[in-house]
């Protein structure tokens, strides 16, 4: 009858080990490969996660940095709109040209409102100052001495401005109603113009 020889392991200690110990090892091994799976599985969700969460933070960065400029823009754009309507007030009060019809068309304007006849009406030469030039234009007009002040105060009240100065003023009766009094008036009518030319600041007569 054949024997084993002495000193050779008749199995593993895992086989000579009793089934509880199998059973917790097993546990164990479950336990670990769990762990494993967690560390490798959540950690790399949980980097995901931190991405996703550094890219929704630069978002929102630039959003706020985007409505910075939206609101900044539109600062500048009101700010350039109101330059803009300043400078077309402006210019109906100094025109960078003479504007000699739009000038006559005022005269007549505020001529026919106060009742007045604008009988004639002569442009002269301008008169260069250092930063503006003066468009002259003489006047004869007729009328009533109310309706004269009345062509005078409405003018005054033109966007543009116009003084009116050497006034000369006759007084003669209405031959239609003799007790009505016409003034006749020669005046000077002088609008005023931006001076932008290489003759600023030289007169002219």
């Amino acid at each position: 009858m054949a024997t084993k020889p002495s000193g050779t392991p008749a199995g593993s200690s895992l086989d000579r080990a009793p089934p509880v110990a199998k059973a917790g090892v097993g546990v164990l091994f479950m336990v670990l490969f769990a762990a494993l799976y967690f560390v490798m599985f959540y950690g790399d969700l949980e980097t995901e996660i931190a991405g996703e969460q550094q890219k929704e933070a630069n978002l929102m960065d630039e959003l706020a940095k985007a409505n910075s400029s939206k609101e900044a823009y539109q600062k500048d754009l009101d700010e350039k709109t109101r330059r803009e309507q300043q400078a077309r007030e402006y210019k109906k009060i100094l025109p960078d040209e003479a504007e000699t019809p739009a000038f006559l068309a005022a005269l007549q304007n505020a001529a026919t409102i106060s009742g007045v006849n604008l009988t004639s009406w002569s442009p002269t030469d301008e008169v260069s100052q250092q930063f503006y030039s003066k468009v002259p234009m003489k006047l004869t007009l007729s009328g009533k001495f109310h309706q004269v002040a009345k062509f005078f105060h409405g003018v005054g009240q033109l966007d543009r401005i116009i003084n009116v100065e050497n006034i000369h003023i006759k007084v003669k009766p209405d031959v239609s109603a003799v007790e009505e009094l016409r003034h006749h008036v020669e005046c000077l009518a002088t609008a005023f113009r931006a001076s932008t030319g290489p003759t600023s600041g030289r007169g002219r007569k």
